[in-house]
């Protein structure tokens, strides 16, 4: 049951363009709430946000935007952001 669930899914996304993929895989980290590591990596610079039971989500314009355990408002590009659940 799960190998045709996963089937089903897979046929799904191939029949996407990568800006739907794309789009859908942002959606869902908007849905979920959690725990999460948010790691900015641009050159030397590196910084990293820890997320307690919120949840991160994104704009149009390419953001991925989320408050901090020290509730301070976060803005941080899509390309340099990497998110990690924990």
């Amino acid at each position: 049951m799960k190998l045709l669930n996963l089937l089903v899914l897979l046929a799904l996304l191939t029949g996407c363009t990568q800006d739907k993929q794309n789009q859908l895989s942002r959606t869902l980290i908007e849905f979920l709430d959690g725990n999460y590591l948010v790691t900015y990596a641009n050159g030397s610079v590196t910084k990293t946000w820890t997320i307690k039971n919120g949840k991160v989500t994104t704009t149009d314009k390419g953001y991925y935007y989320f408050w901090d355990e020290k509730k301070h408002y976060v803005q941080t590009p899509i390309e340099n952001t990497f998110i990690e659940e924990f």
